[in-house]
């Protein structure tokens, strides 16, 4: 009875004992402290692995010379099958930036910037347009690098040779408009609008505001206000010539960015004439320009990259301390001459508040009257007697081309 209830819990197959000449036969008892060894993942769950396993060497140099991006069907011409981009997909090696559109993984996730995020969207749309067309828009503004607001609603935008009219489908805005040939540049293999006519066309599609911002980028660029009423001259009876003509007589090349247009055009609005931009005031060896000057109120615009080194975005080429400091000195200084001195920030110029910054500017600029009045001819044997130096424009803070120095 015993022995019939040892062989019933007895394993019905014994491994066989292994011969005598082959010790590393053996099964050897696992030790306790050794190190799990993590499961081998499958390709559809390991996005290295599929991407190893997938992609070859001509679909790299396919996304090579498109900016990281790779269509399906160009996919499949070079050798890979629908099954492998399916897997590249399903793992995660690869995103869809569009249908039909591909990017690997780690490449989309180092693009952290609105811009190159726009430019990567805006690539591969172009991908997916099959008519001869060219970037224009906003779609051009970013690779010519010319600093504008964002749009409310990001669009990629491309522009067909054609008469004037507007459709969007699928998230992509066809602009039929003709162009001539001197208004194309081409950066980085691709063809696009140049900044005069970029800076006209964000014009007529947003407005003033963001048009005033296009255009002063593009005057600090280097385009003359010649050369936006030539462009303008071949657009005089598009809708929105009217505002593109307004916004050409307002614009000025002396503002240094965004937040200074931005400013001014508050200050503007303010209902008490209109500012003189850079501002310059001598004596002792020193001088200080001021962004903008309202009677004998001045108004400096602050922006973080006074004060944060070029690797972080900025333009400081001191620590933050010794920038302040110095900053506080011009500060001292302009107001000794009598002025009123307001610091304007983003917040005052953009967003929730405005209608704050707005009342806060006229506050202080009437504070100012009540004290020193309006009249400046006494700073006349103050004024500089040459034109302020032009700075160097500061490059943008996004990255052009990104793939090419990701995939290195």
């Amino acid at each position: 009875m015993l022995q019939a209830r040892r062989s019933r819990i007895r394993p019905e197959h014994q491994p066989p004992h292994p011969p005598l000449d082959a010790p590393f036969a053996v099964p050897r008892a696992r030790d306790p402290r050794a190190t799990p060894q993590p499961r081998r993942q499958s390709a559809r769950k390991d996005p290295a692995r599929a991407r190893v396993l997938d992609m070859n060497s001509r679909v790299i140099g396919v996304m090579s010379t498109q900016w990281g991006l790779v269509t399906r069907a160009q996919a499949i011409g070079v050798g890979m099958s629908p099954e492998q981009v399916d897997r590249l997909v399903r793992s995660g090696a690869w995103i869809a930036v569009r249908t039909g559109v591909y990017a690997e993984r780690d490449y989309v996730h180092s693009l952290t910037t609105h811009a190159e995020q726009r430019m990567l969207a805006d690539r591969a749309a172009s991908l997916r347009v099959g008519r001869p067309h060219v970037f224009s828009h906003h779609s051009a503004a970013y690779p010519l690098e010319l600093p504008v607001l964002h749009e409310p609603d990001p669009t990629s935008h491309v522009t067909h040779p054609g008469l004037v009219g507007t459709h969007r489908r699928h998230g992509i805005a066809h602009h039929l408009a003709p162009y001539p040939s001197e208004q194309l540049c081409t950066v980085a293999g691709m063809r696009m609008l140049g900044p005069a006519r970029t800076a006209l066309d964000i014009t007529r599609e947003h407005g003033h505001l963001a048009g005033l911002v296009a255009v002063d980028s593009a005057m600090r660029m280097g385009v003359t206000r010649q050369e936006l009423v030539a462009v303008l001259s071949q657009m005089h009876c598009w809708p929105q010539s009217t505002v593109m003509r307004d916004v050409i007589e307002s614009a000025s090349p002396d503002t240094d960015s965004i937040g200074e247009t931005l400013m001014r055009h508050l200050v503007e609005g303010l209902g008490f004439g209109v500012p003189e931009v850079q501002f310059g005031l001598t004596a002792e060896g020193r001088t200080a320009w001021c962004d903008l000057r309202l009677g004998r109120q001045v108004f400096e615009f602050d922006g973080k990259v006074k004060i944060l080194t070029p690797v972080d975005g900025g333009v400081a080429d001191r620590p933050p301390t010794e920038v302040l400091w110095a900053e506080k000195g011009r500060h001292d200084f302009v107001a000794g001459f009598k002025l009123g001195v307001c610091r304007v920030t983003w917040a005052d110029v953009w967003g929730p508040g405005l209608e704050r910054g707005r009342a806060r500017l006229l506050r202080e600029y009437l504070a100012t009257c009540v004290r020193f009045g309006i009249d400046v001819s006494d700073l006349a044997q103050y004024r500089p007697r040459h034109p302020r130096p032009r700075p160097r424009p500061s490059r943008p803070t996004y990255r052009l081309m990104g793939w090419d120095r990701w995939a290195a």
